[in-house]
């Protein structure tokens, strides 16, 4: 026991005297207010950064800012995919001091960062555990809620398509103004909703009675019910998400009542290719009316179809998923032109199908 606190007391000494080192004008506190509406104090130049939480990693890659980051969350992979590799290889060797319900704070010293940012579900205890070492926690949902729900992995949310958008804007700006990079945090935004716009308008002549019935299939037969993005991804691509009226949040359903819901299509997310092929060997899926009509299509990997939204996702899975639904509307539209200039921009490599 003596020798643990003596070589915790050791790390809390080597970050004191990195912090020292480094230029006393990079530590010059200003205030930031998460997603969780706390009052977050922080350094005024921001170049040392754990994260513990894929969305934010992801918007950070976009924002071009990967080189400040010294940490990330040890399921990084499984959330973001293994060929997100292909986006960021810095990932492969970054030190991993924890995840996103856990954090392991010896781990944490050791790489002195300045701040850490986590999920608006981290619990109160690992962000105390952290906030104790003196290092600065900032919270990301990347949606907008009341006081209440704002910690909530499932929220009740009154209006789920605004909640996902300003909370994406709000999240994004806070990323950026972190980071000291506020002109990109504009930028991405901008990208972000002004293609949102340029949808909406197309798709204005799709009456609520045509909407397709859509199913968003995942492992184990879990999906997505209100209160999630992927219900307001499915609603903004012209689409009705079947498990919205009767799920709230991200659960497992039972097949009777997938083989209930029908859908007209399903939907795949681009991480779980294993799905569509065990939807092929699982005889209870051949009576789905969207199996018997070869409507099951696995998303590419702009459309993250996750409870969060990204930027992407808005910019262009929406697109792809709304072209996928109703392609007669879309016989125009150049989805590859549109995909090629967001990563060019963005994450400064060509897209590859």
């Amino acid at each position: 026991m003596f020798k643990y606190y003596q070589r915790h007391q050791i790390l809390h000494i080597a970050i004191a005297l990195f912090l020292l080192v480094n230029s006393s004008s990079s530590y010059a506190a200003r205030r930031v207010i998460d997603q969780l509406g706390r009052t977050v104090e922080i350094p005024d130049k921001v170049t040392r950064i754990v994260v513990l939480q894929h969305q934010t990693l992801n918007i950070l890659n976009q924002l071009n800012a990967l080189n400040k980051v010294v940490g990330i969350q040890s399921s990084w992979k499984k959330q973001l995919g293994e060929g997100y590799i292909r986006l960021a290889p810095s990932l492969v060797t970054m030190p991993m001091p924890g995840d996103l319900t856990q954090v392991n704070i010896e781990s944490l010293l050791a790489i002195h960062p300045q701040v850490v940012f986590v999920a608006n579900y981290a619990p109160a205890e690992m962000i105390k555990q952290i906030e104790i070492e003196g290092i600065p926690v900032v919270a990301v949902s990347l949606r907008h809620a009341a006081d209440s729900e704002r910690n909530k992995l499932n929220p009740s949310l009154k209006d789920d398509v605004s909640a996902y958008d300003q909370g994406l804007a709000e999240g994004i700006k806070l990323i950026a103004t972190v980071i000291n990079k506020p002109q990109q945090g504009k930028d991405l935004i901008d990208a972000t909703f002004s293609q949102q716009k340029q949808l909406k308008q197309r798709l204005a002549t799709i009456k609520p009675s045509q909407r397709l019935r859509v199913y968003m299939a995942n492992p184990n037969l879990s999906t997505y019910g209100s209160g999630k993005y992927t219900g307001v991804m499915m609603a903004r691509a012209g689409g009705e998400n079947v498990a919205a009226s009767t799920l709230k949040g991200y659960h497992q359903v039972a097949m009777e009542q997938v083989l209930a819901w029908d859908p007209q299509v399903i939907f795949v997310q681009h991480r779980f290719p294993d799905v569509i092929e065990k939807m092929r060997h699982d005889s209870d899926f051949k009576w789905m009316n969207a199996v018997k009509n070869q409507r099951v299509y696995l998303m590419p990997e702009y459309a993250k179809a996750w409870g969060y939204p990204m930027p992407e996702a808005v910019a262009l899975g929406e697109w792809w998923m709304a072209k996928t639904l109703y392609p007669q509307l879309f016989k125009d539209v150049d989805l590859n032109t549109k995909v090629q200039a967001y990563y060019h921009k963005f994450y400064r490599v060509s897209y590859l199908k």
